[in-house]
């Protein structure tokens, strides 16, 4: 997996199966506020099998007859791709008569002579692993029927009968066989059908959809019209196709009954939320498919019957209710609609949060806006439960209310008109029941921008001159600046044009100067312009023709009024030189809705007169308007006004539902009819319902244009069958379907019976309890609750606050799981049934204990009071013993400079111990701990620490103890011993005399072994060195590569990296600073060595110290 990611990498590019990562994926992505998980993610590696080998027999056909050569492909992964080919390669032609199937095979609906040859061979390409297979060649001969009775009048007398010619046929199908056939396929998914026929002449086919029509731009012919595709099918694409094979002679057909089924999709995908303590919401999951998908949840990666219980959570199908939320009630919930084709899986996060207010928008804030014109002064806030925002103006003004202002939900406050006085300083105040806060704003109103001189249309003969003007009016504290453009374009880079503080002058005006000149003013909060036109003529001017929208229609007339149609017809007004293109009708309904004018209908531009279809009820009026290529004329005047008559109404209402409130009533809801339904005045509705399974009459009542009747009096829990009737004062709308509802239900009357206890292990129980009467229940059963809680740790013998956990189990089941047990303790428990009213009678409680279990890891462990051989160990009891402790295991082994690992020891030690001195360890090196406590059960955690005993001051080795491999002490510092300054001085001395003596042969002219190296090799650091020659001037390095011990270990390539060497003295506070002394740089550099040499070995990582500087000579 990468590093910070949650990528997980398969590289098998340096070894490895594909086959050994086949399998199904999941990422599960999680931390303290709850887990997320991923889709499916499924790994199948690619195949591309070999053909199996067959015997081909050589195909010998009769001209005119069908022929199928079959293909075979071996099966691979994806399926391959067949294609026909010749031994030279190339495409076998096909067409009507000739032509490959979905299959592969290569069907002939006839053959014909030209079809002989020895070369047909079908090949598969797999893709995915970049190979093609080839089928061996099968060979097809043709007889024609010319050739075949030549050769039997060679070979017969006159008498015998000679082959028959050949015949005509009528189709008959190859594929698909027999009469009819079915097919699924997925919604979303291509369909393809294919029908290939035989037949003499070569038959044509088509397609039809019985009882429809094939879907335009969906569908389309592929294969000679032999194979039918549809992209993108859904559920009203099933049907029956057929095809229909047809020539001379007659006709064949084949019916193909095709299914669409559906993987689930969204309707609803579940939405994150943020609640605050005490509130409620929901989570809705909605998915359809076919067939229709089931709905689970799943609760941090973990299905939710066997999540830990929330008491605020209800899970209701596809709605999670939560309601009295509490802060531990955040987690991810994941929601997973599944059926046989696939499945789909959506996590919500439903985010607990109890914050004060905060307003996210900066102090003193400054908006500037133009007199006129909206202001929007922002208060972004943020806080849990969310904060009410309130606006002051000035330090002491009132609440801000009324038309004039506008306050949104994200906090902003608009004024819509903003004038002068709207200026000065407002407040906003944010306060939940957590906290207030409030922050301060600036607004300053400015005047706007105005051209109060425009530039005019001007018409100038070549060579003349002319002059735009552009006056400006603008507020003082605002800095306008004037941009002139030609035709929406940057003015020409020419010196005829000259740009002055309020006008624009063109000199030696040109044809090409003709166009549009517009003036901008800009400020940094508004912007104006305007614009005129410049004709340039070469004799006086003519007036320009001047395009524009088209007048409004006039003189609207109805007539040939009708109960359900009208005519309505105009006259059109002046096109202004460009011709109207169509009329649009739009007409108002004056009883219902007036004021608002309703798209009709359009028509083209050449018709005046159109039907209207009209609904009942309605008082019409229409107005028209004309459209051309410029734009939508002014509407038309409106009509006279056209009252339709009323009728009874088309329809009846929609949603229909029948739930009971309470035990004894049935409150019957519907979704009232709209104004243009109703079809006439006096709308109302009849109501009518009856006890489902009972031989009762219908009750009815007929009520106002209400949307509820509540029916007293029923028996708790029974069904019921409803209709609800629309009707007016002119009748009944059509006769309403029925719906089946329930009358109230009630609290449960029993609890579960033989409620049994079965102890798994020591975090893991089953309980299991006989069904309550299903008569008993008094409602929808929705299933039973296990409430259980821990009594006493039989560890501790300690009481403390008893916390009840909750587990739902949806439905009639009988038996659950009860997760995340304590080890080692006492637990009671009871069930309750379950309804859409609440919770029945509890069960006796039952009691039932844990066994023992591995206990947790220690709660501490300390290391203290270092000496050159032993170390003090404290350690605490565990938090969670989950049992008797018997005793705790220390295991501990040395660590040397390469961080390799020394012989392991392991001590027992008795369990009412909490503390042990280790004595007879190694001077000045590093050990690491590994700690553990036991039960009767086994080990538990264990927890490790590390500690380093201290060096021995007095620098007397002492030899390594234990088996196994042995570590490297640390060699003592010396620098600091008198002799061994002493030394050093000496030794630099020395080399003092040694370069002045050779500081003076090489100015005297004479020759030093360091100089004949460098005359005989222009570069001395890339020469092979000499490892038993041990002249001084030698630059030789073989000295400093000799290990200082025999325990050292040095690389092949003579190089330890940093990382393979890091713990040196410097780590304990005993190591020097890594850089070169005076001496030891100056030695280093006539002994070949590089400033920073790479560490050797075991030895220590300390930089070239004067030992170091010793070896170059030893």
């Amino acid at each position: 997996m990468k590093p910070n990611s949650g990528t997980l990498v398969i590289n098998i590019m340096n070894g490895g199966k594909a086959e050994a990562y086949e399998g199904v994926y999941q990422c599960t992505a999680r931390n303290e506020r709850g887990a997320a998980i991923s889709n499916n993610i499924v790994i199948r590696p690619s195949r591309s099998p070999l053909w199996t080998k067959e015997k081909l027999e050589p195909n010998h056909v009769r001209e005119g007859d069908s022929l199928v050569l079959h293909c075979r492909p071996p099966v691979g992964l994806p399926p391959p791709i067949i294609f026909w080919m010749d031994n030279a390669f190339q495409r076998l032609p096909q067409s009507e008569r000739v032509s490959q199937g979905l299959n592969g095979d290569l069907y002939f609906s006839n053959v014909q002579p030209e079809d002989t040859r020895e070369d047909y061979i079908c090949y598969a390409r797999f893709n995915h692993t970049q190979t093609i297979q080839q089928k061996q060649p099968i060979s097809v001969k043709v007889f024609s029927m010319d050739s075949l009775n030549d050769t039997i009048a060679a070979n017969l007398s006159d008498t015998d009968i000679y082959a028959k010619p050949v015949t005509e046929r009528q189709p008959v199908l190859l594929t698909p066989t027999g009469s009819t056939s079915t097919k699924v396929e997925l919604r979303g998914n291509v369909l393809l059908l294919e029908c290939i026929a035989a037949g003499l002449p070569t038959p044509v086919i088509r397609w039809i959809k019985e009882g429809g029509e094939l879907p335009a731009n969906r569908t389309f012919f592929e294969n000679f019209k032999k194979t039918l595709k549809i992209t993108d099918v859904s559920e009203a694409d099933s049907g029956n196709y057929k095809c229909i094979a047809r020539n001379t002679l007659g006709s064949a057909h084949h019916v193909i009954s095709v299914t669409v089924k559906a993987a689930p999709y969204w309707i609803t995908a579940p939405r994150n939320l943020v609640l605050s303590p005490g509130e409620h919401g929901n989570l809705i999951c909605r998915a359809n498919g076919n067939p229709k998908p089931d709905i689970s949840w799943l609760a941090n990666g973990v299905p939710i019957a066997i999540a830990p219980e929330d008491p605020s959570r209800k899970v209701d199908g596809d709605t999670i209710i939560f309601s009295h939320v509490q802060e531990r009630s955040s987690a991810v919930y994941q929601c997973n609609a599944s059926n046989e084709y696939g499945y789909l899986l959506a996590n919500a996060f439903v985010n607990v949060l109890a914050e004060p207010p905060r307003i996210l928008t900066p102090a003193n804030k400054l908006y500037q806006v133009i007199a006129d014109s909206p202001a929007l002064l922002d208060c972004a806030y943020f806080g849990s439960p969310k904060p009410e925002i309130e606006w002051f103006k000035g330090v002491k003004g009132s609440i801000l209310r009324g038309n004039e202002y506008v306050f949104h939900e994200n906090g902003t406050l608009e004024i819509p008109v903003a004038q002068k006085d709207s200026t000065g300083t407002y407040t906003c105040v944010a306060r939940n029941e957590l906290g207030k806060t409030q922050n301060e704003v600036q607004l300053e109103v400015k005047d706007p921008t105005m051209i109060i001189k425009q530039p005019e249309y001007k018409v100038i003969q070549r060579y003349g001159q002319v002059s735009f003007e552009c006056i400006i009016k603008h507020d003082s504290t605002l800095s306008p600046t004037v941009i002139w453009l030609k035709d929406n374009d940057e003015l020409p880079d020419d010196e005829r044009f000259l740009v002055g503080k309020d006008n624009l002058t063109i000199m030696n005006v040109t044809d090409k100067d003709d166009g549009t000149y517009t003036c901008i003013v800009n400020t940094t909060l508004d912007s104006v312009s305007a614009s005129a036109v410049l004709t340039v003529v070469a004799a006086p001017p003519t007036p320009a023709i001047i395009y524009a929208r088209p007048n409004p229609p006039f003189d609207l007339e109805l007539t040939g009024q009708l109960e359900r149609s009208i005519e309505l017809s105009w006259i059109p007004g002046d096109e202004n030189n460009s011709p109207i293109t169509s009329f649009v009708i739009e007409y108002e309904d004056g009883l219902h809705e007036p004021g608002v004018w309703h798209y009709q209908t359009e028509v083209p531009g050449t018709q005046t007169t159109v039907q209207l279809k009209l609904s009942p009820y309605v008082n019409y009026s229409f107005r028209v308007i004309a459209v051309n290529e410029i734009g939508r004329s002014q509407p038309s005047e409106p009509s006279e006004q056209y009252l339709t008559k009323s009728a009874s109404p088309d329809e009846n209402p929609s949603n229909v539902q029948g739930i009971g409130s309470e035990p004894d009533n049935l409150v019957i809801t519907w979704e009232s009819l709209k104004g243009f339904q109703s079809n006439g005045p006096g709308l109302q509705y009849k109501v009518s319902w009856r006890q489902k399974d009972v031989d009762d009459e219908w009750t009815s009542v007929i009520v106002a244009n209400v949307s509820k009747y509540i029916v007293s009096g029923t028996p708790t829990f029974v069904p019921y069958e409803i209709k609800v009737q629309a009707l007016n004062d002119l009748g009944y709308a059509p006769e309403p379907s029925v719906v089946i509802g329930h009358s109230g239900e009630d609290l449960p009357m029993v609890a579960p019976g033989n409620v049994q206890v079965f102890v798994i292990n020591s975090t893991l129980a089953k309980v299991h309890w006989d069904p309550v009467p299903l008569k008993t229940v008094r409602g929808h059963l929705q299933g039973y609750k296990v409430y259980y809680w821990k009594v006493q740790s039989l560890s501790r013998r300690s009481r403390r606050h008893v916390e009840k956990k909750i587990l739902t189990f949806r439905g009639n089941k009988t038996l659950g799981m009860l997760p995340g047990l304590e080890p080692y303790s006492s637990y009671k428990l009871n069930v309750r049934v379950v309804n859409g009213k609440g919770e029945g009678p509890a069960s006796p409680d039952k009691l039932f204990r844990t066994p023992e279990g591995v206990p947790g890891s220690p709660s501490f462990l300390k290391i203290t009071n270092p000496t050159l051989d032993s170390l003090t160990l404290e350690w605490g009891s565990p938090t969670h013993p989950n049992g008797v402790l018997t005793s705790y295991i220390l295991k501990f082994q040395p660590i040397n400079n390469t961080h390799e690992l020394g012989p392991l020891v392991e001590i027992r030690i008795p369990a009412n111990e909490s503390s042990l001195i280790l004595k007879n360890l190694n001077y000045s090196t590093r050990y690491k701990f590994y700690f553990n406590a036991q039960t009767s059960v086994g080990s538990g955690n264990q927890i490790t620490e590390e500690a380093v005993t201290i060096m021995d001051e007095a620098g007397i080795l002492r030899p390594a103890v234990g088996a196994g491999k042995a570590m490297a002490s640390r060699q003592v510092d010396i620098a600091t011993q008198g002799w061994f300054i002493g030394l050093m001085c000496a030794v630099a001395l020395l080399i003092l005399i040694l370069l002045i003596v050779c500081f003076i042969r090489r100015n005297k002219g004479g020759k030093y072994p360091v100089k004949e190296k460098e005359d005989a090799h222009a570069d001395p650091e890339i020469q092979p060195m000499k490892e038993d020659d041990g002249t001084f001037g030698e630059y030789s390095d073989a000295e400093d590569h000799k290990p200082l011990k025999k325990g050292s270990r040095t690389p092949s390539d003579r190089t330890v990296k940093k990382e393979d060497s890091d713990d040196s003295l410097v780590d304990y506070g005993e190591g020097v600073n890594g850089q070169f002394n005076e001496d030891g740089s100056f030695i280093g550099q006539y002994s070949g060595k590089k400033e920073k040499e790479p560490a050797e070995g075991n030895e220590s990582s300390e930089a070239p110290s004067p030992v170091n500087a010793m070896n170059s000579f030893v």
